[in-house]
């Protein structure tokens, strides 16, 4: 196994962009979206309200077998495109093949809208039809959703002129966000020599242990923000404009409603959730302080927000970050371990910093030949070993999944329950670190890195959510300016980390580089982290107190999160996530972390 960061390794999905299996599957994605399209008008339209169930139970079995087929196949090329767009935004080819498959989706998009209107107009018929058996009672729970969510469709003409236009709308705003911001490079002087930082790399050095690095590369953000800032704020009202105009014909209430829908959770479930997470913030803000007083200050500037406390200083090879996760994921199951290392040794892992390459992390499904990849931007820091934890979760997810043989409209998993993995996996090895700690200074480093993490996802994502619905409420009325954006941020950083953060030195430019406000499909994509992050810390409890014999439970819930709601699921484990308490909990694992922070 090398000890230097990999790059992934796509070649067993397809040899190359120019390879004749690619162009033939492209090609039967095509031909199959156009015969699913005549099944339609020729065997499902005919179907109506008045059809005897039988008739309808054969018609749901034929659209779900022959949409699988299609998803399975078009989801495995659209992956294959991004493995490079998102490792190499300067592949032209790449560019040039992504965007002319992205019109084969919009055609898929279309059918699909067809489909939605004609199962919601037989959605009286669902229950007794269903109940009959075959691929339709297989998927019972995707096709009520589809029905239940139809209501919210526009015309057919309505939807599918829309999806034409999401090309050189949304898309396209998108596209440009993700181009400007991986191809902006900054010169930073580093260790005694003037370098060329890709701007994932620039904001790495957020967690520098030099309190000097961080404080001018906080400086060379900045500046380098501030000279893309235009492009980027035209990109945000691109998408925010779209998304609100659809939601005003689609019937939506707000830019909530969507994503709540999307979550398969309710309001009631979001709102005590929040108000939980509102309850933290005076520990977190504790937190803050203490911090800042180490380095002599009240409150914290940005540049200390990320900074490393304690002599926790060890620096990981890749190698040697593969190991210890492999040693610890034994621990919980050896299932999980054989499929940490089968990640590791088939290089499914893009870790190598370099320019052209998104920043953050994300795990993308592969299904054809059933696997995932992972990207990460390594650095040798213990964040990032529990970053490729946390993204091997959501593979670990993903092939559960695979191996209960679930389908891809059986896949379908709300983000909500999308973290339940990656949390699982980060914690153990967090406790696994914890464990060989002895030292108070090395306990103080370890605490530090889970509490900024436990910061981000509690108090930055409830800025960022106020920041989006602040966004959005504002651009129904007018384009925001960049300033305006950045005024947006500010204020929702103050309302969130208070007196914790120094208003002189909040980070303005938040909104510029987080990829998930340009996500035209997924607003608010910023409070399923939290829901994922407290129902995973739940679950781990139960974990503890269980033992073994919880292992086979929770594979089970990781292949069936496509298909139920989140509170169905989470009730499996005794857990009611309409109660403000399971989640004040949930936050009180992490405040015992907070105390014990100040202690030290």
């Amino acid at each position: 196994m090398t000890t230097k960061p990999p790059r992934w390794d796509l070649s067993n999905v397809y040899p190359g962009l120019d390879s004749a299996e690619l162009a033939k599957d492209i090609e039967w994605v095509k031909t199959a979206t156009e015969s699913l399209r005549q099944h339609y008008q020729v065997a499902l339209a005919p179907v109506d309200a008045s059809s005897p169930p039988e008739a309808v139970n054969q018609a749901v079995s034929s659209m779900v077998d022959r949409l699988n087929g299609l998803l399975e196949k078009a989801a495995t090329i659209r992956s294959y495109f991004h493995s490079f767009i998102s490792t190499d935004s300067y592949n032209q080819d790449a560019m040039r093949m992504s965007s002319q498959f992205d019109q084969v989706m919009v055609e898929i998009h279309k059918v699909n809208v067809l489909l939605e209107a004609w199962v919601g107009q037989i959605k009286d018929q669902l229950p007794a039809a269903l109940a009959l058996g075959g691929s339709a009672q297989a998927h019972a729970f995707p096709v009520m959703e589809i029905a239940e969510q139809s209501q919210y469709l526009m015309s057919e003409k309505e939807e599918i002129l829309s999806s034409e236009l999401s090309l050189s709308g949304a898309n396209a705003w998108s596209k440009l966000q993700g181009t400007v911001t991986s191809q902006k490079s900054v010169e930073f002087e580093l260790e005694g020599e003037l370098q060329t930082l890709p701007m994932p790399a620039l904001i790495n050095l957020h967690a520098h242990p030099d309190e000097d690095v961080r404080k001018r590369a906080y400086a060379a953000e900045f500046e380098a923000w501030e000279s893309i800032k235009e492009p980027l704020a035209a990109s945000m009202n691109g998408v925010k404009g779209w998304v609100n105009t659809l939601n005003k014909h689609r019937g939506r209430t707000d830019a909530i409603h969507g994503p709540i829908d999307q979550a398969r959770i309710d309001r009631e479930t979001l709102d005590v959730m929040m108000e939980a997470m509102k309850d933290a913030f005076p520990r977190f803000r504790r937190y803050f302080k203490a911090k800042a007083a180490r380095f002599g200050g009240e409150a914290l500037p940005w540049w200390n927000l990320f900074a490393p406390t304690g002599k926790l200083d060890k620096s990981y090879s890749f190698g040697e970050a593969a190991d210890f996760i492999l040693t610890n994921f034994e621990t919980f199951s050896p299932d999980l371990k054989a499929f940490a290392q089968a990640a590791f040794e088939n290089n499914w892992i893009d870790a190598e910093q370099r320019p052209g390459k998104r920043g953050g992390a994300f795990c993308m499904s592969v299904p054809e030949v059933k696997e995932s990849r992972i990207l990460c931007n390594f650095d040798g820091s213990l964040d990032q070993v529990f970053t490729i934890a946390h993204e091997l979760g959501h593979g670990y997810h993903n092939y559960n999944m695979f191996q209960a043989g679930k389908t891809p409209l059986q896949r379908q998993t709300p983000m909500t329950m999308a973290e339940t993995a990656s949390i699982m996996c980060e914690t153990i090895v967090f406790n696994a670190v914890m464990d060989t700690i002895r030292e108070p200074e090395a306990e103080l480093g370890l605490l530090e890195t889970a509490l900024i993490g436990d910061a981000q996802v509690i108090v930055d994502i409830y800025s960022r959510f106020l920041f989006e619905k602040e966004v959005f409420e504002r651009r129904i009325r007018s384009e925001l300016s960049a300033d305006e954006l950045c005024e947006i941020m500010e204020d929702a950083q103050a309302q969130t980390y208070g007196e914790g953060l120094d208003p002189a030195y909040r980070h303005k430019f938040m909104w510029t580089w987080k990829p998930h406000y340009y996500y035209a499909g997924l607003s608010f994509y910023n409070f399923p982290y939290a829901f994922g992050k407290l129902f995973g810390v739940g679950l781990y409890a139960i974990y503890q107190q269980r033992g073994e014999e919880f292992v086979p439970d929770y594979k089970q819930l990781l292949s069936s999160t496509g298909e139920a709601p989140a509170a169905e699921l989470a009730a499996r484990f005794g857990i009611d996530i309409r109660s403000k308490g399971f989640w004040a909990d949930s936050l009180a694992v992490i405040g015992k972390h907070i105390d014990r922070y100040c202690e030290l």
